[in-house]
């Protein structure tokens, strides 16, 4: 069949598999071309299969160390007319490339959640692959069932301080229109709370430890975002602003945790605004990311997820250049967050129209981003070609 984009309102549908292939090898090829570094020898990356999640495995794998990992996601292939997600494509190339070059990998696609998946990966860990030095925690859902409770919570993207109203962009229609965030209920708050903030990871890094699968020393990262004064009605005081916080405090009890049980580390790194998976739905957010390309990419400092990425291994966790805040934060956001970048973006903003937004940002660019989470609009790739998904459906992952 024919694989084309298809849309519902900030959701990509379907997934091109030799557009997802590309854009991996294209994230290789610039970590091979940049700084090496020494760093992890065995790394499990829970959310492996996209944006950070996925940088960060392609960065150890191929970024000097040649990193042995364990990816975990939610993924899944082509089964009749339905294409297969996106993860699942970059996780095929990811796996192309790493067996060519003689790295070793794992992938567990399911529920990292739930207490299976734990149990199936510490299996692993200590009957085949051997302790791991550094964990990556980089899930994105919308929903999480507790394991304890067996409770299933959805995240609700609300405001903490009585709703919140501005521009978003639609990409069905290529426009802007007004949208408003409701405030949250206290039942909404501890539902996004339960999914987005850190009792997961908490989980994941205590049964490993307890299970013998951290090494002395062992490090473990978990991906956050803060954003400025434009973003702060839906990120800060909105109810992702509290999840934010309480992954921030589980930072701080596990770093206390593994430095007294392995002399580890736990900390959080902030990145950039990007477009991902999850920013994408956010109310209001992929309008300002449009805004913020636009001012970075003319000072010459936009990044996307594998540069981001590979600059905190590189420079910041295993390099000698840590930008690290008073609450013990990595901030590779640092230069989104500059003062010129920060006040161009506010001058920009303040001036959107509906007729003139895609002047006043780089909206063409946010809108190439989106349709490359699916593999789309990637150069040099026939999209007029049949794909034959039968083919696809039978290759183990």
């Amino acid at each position: 069949m024919v694989i084309e984009p298809k849309v519902k309102g900030s959701i990509l549908l379907t997934a091109h598999p030799e557009g997802c292939e590309a854009l991996v090898k294209q994230q290789i090829q610039y970590v091979k071309n940049s700084k090496k570094y020494s760093g992890s020898k065995k790394a499990l990356i829970i959310g492996s299969s996209s944006g950070y999640g996925l940088a960060t495995r392609i960065s150890l794998a191929f970024g000097g160390s040649k990193t042995e990992t364990i990816g975990v996601a939610f993924e899944s292939g082509p089964k009749g007319k339905r294409t297969g997600t996106a993860g699942w494509f970059n996780t095929l190339a990811f796996n192309e490339v790493a067996k060519n070059e003689g790295i070793n990998y794992k992938n567990f696609m399911g529920d990292a959640f739930s207490y299976e998946m734990k149990d199936e990966v510490i299996k692993y860990i200590k009957e085949e692959f051997g302790q791991v030095d550094l964990v990556i925690y980089s899930l994105a859902s919308g929903k999480r069932t507790d394991p304890v409770d067996g409770v299933t919570y959805t995240s609700a993207l609300r405001s903490t301080t009585g709703g919140v109203t501005g521009p978003t962009v639609d990409l069905d229609t290529d426009s802007i229109y007004t949208q408003t965030m409701e405030n949250a209920s206290e039942e909404e708050l501890k539902a996004t709370v339960k999914v987005m903030g850190g009792e997961d990871w908490d989980m994941w890094i205590k049964a490993l430890a307890e299970a013998g699968c951290l090494t002395e020393g062992a490090k473990t990262f978990a991906y956050s975002y803060i954003g400025p004064k434009l973003t702060s009605g839906i990120y800060k005081d909105g109810t992702i602003g509290a999840a934010k916080r309480h992954l921030e405090q589980t930072a701080t009890n596990l770093n206390a945790y593994l430095k007294e049980k392995l002399n580890g580390e736990a900390y959080t790194a902030v990145n950039k605004a990007l477009v991902t998976k999850a920013s994408a739905y956010i109310p209001i957010f992929p309008l300002y990311a449009c805004v913020l390309f636009k001012v970075m990419k003319a000072k010459g400092i936009h990044e996307g997820c594998i540069e981001q990425t590979h600059r905190l291994f590189a420079d910041m966790i295993y390099g000698n250049e840590p930008v690290i805040d008073e609450d013990g934060r990595f901030r590779p956001d640092n230069w989104e967050m500059r003062e010129d970048v920060q006040k161009e973006c506010e001058e920009f903003w303040a001036q959107l129209t509906p007729e003139n937004f895609k002047d006043l940002s780089d909206y063409e660019g946010f809108r190439k981003d989106f349709f490359q989470l699916g593999g789309f609009e990637v150069e040099g790739v026939d999209y007029s070609a049949d794909i034959d998904l039968d083919e696809l459906s039978k290759i183990d992952i």
